[in-house]
Parts: C-alpha cells; structure tokens; sequence
C-alpha cells in the first residue's frame, strides 16, 4: 500500500456481489460486503442479515466490536436480556439499532415479509459468537 493517503483507491461492493463466507448464526443469513478480506477494511466491517418471516435466530453476540443496524424492510424484533428480564425492541424501515460490545441478543421476525438489515461494526472482522441461551449465566461451561 502506498504512504500516499491522498491517492489510495477506493473500493466498490456490488450489490450482487455480497458473500456470505462469513459468521453465521441460525434462522439468518449475514451477507458481506465490507471487510478486511473484501476491501482491506482496518476498523469496520459491514453487510447485510436477512431473516425470513416468522423465523428467530439463535442467541449471540459480536465479542468487542460495536454494532450498528439500520432497517431496510421488514418489521424485525432485537430481543436481549436486562437482568432476568426479556426485552424486545421492535422495529420498522428506517429504525436503527446499536449493540454494545458483548451484549448476547438474537433477530425475529414476526412479520409477513423478510426482515433485511444492514449492519455496520467497529471490527473488519465478523465477530459472531453463537450461544446456547440468551442468558450467558445459563450457559454450560465451556
């Protein structure tokens, strides 16, 4: 790479062209567009998760990295635990999200159409971290 910072490329992902070669959780699907591999990203990667109506994913997390979401169609639920309780966020086109680094959560989409999200995190990696259940304290060691 050049020490030129003016003059480096930039780099285009066609919309056809996402992978899906990267962390999956079950009941969604993550699409890649932006990472270190695709686009020799240093701080962020970014794509998409589509989840299928009437379909929950598993429980997860994305270790260090912050996550931001942005609706694109679909009414999808964010679902994670404050305490020993369940809360859901629910969501429609145009609605954003942010996850905390750690914080175990999954997807649902109790609508009649595919939720589809985009997703932007502070890693160029995909963290994803599947769990058992959605409360870490329940969790078999491991």
């Amino acid at each position: 790479m050049s020490d030129d910072l003016w003059h480096r490329p930039l780099k285009q992902i066609r919309g056809g062209a996402l992978g899906g070669d990267t962390g999956q959780t079950t009941g969604m699907t993550r699409w890649e567009a932006i990472s270190g591999k695709t686009a020799g990203a240093e701080k962020l990667w970014m794509g998409q998760t589509h989840v299928a109506p009437g379909v929950k994913s598993g429980d997860h997390h994305h270790g260090e990295a912050e996550t931001a979401i942005y609706v694109v169609s679909g009414t999808p639920a964010f679902v994670f635990a404050e305490g020993d309780k369940e809360v859901r966020l629910e969501t429609q086109p145009g609605d954003y999200i942010f996850v905390p680094p750690y914080v175990p959560h999954r997807e649902e989409n109790p609508g009649a159409e595919e939720a589809v999200v985009v997703i932007a995190r502070s890693s160029q990696e995909a963290i994803v971290v599947n769990l058992e259940s959605l409360w870490p304290d329940t969790q078999p060691d491991r």
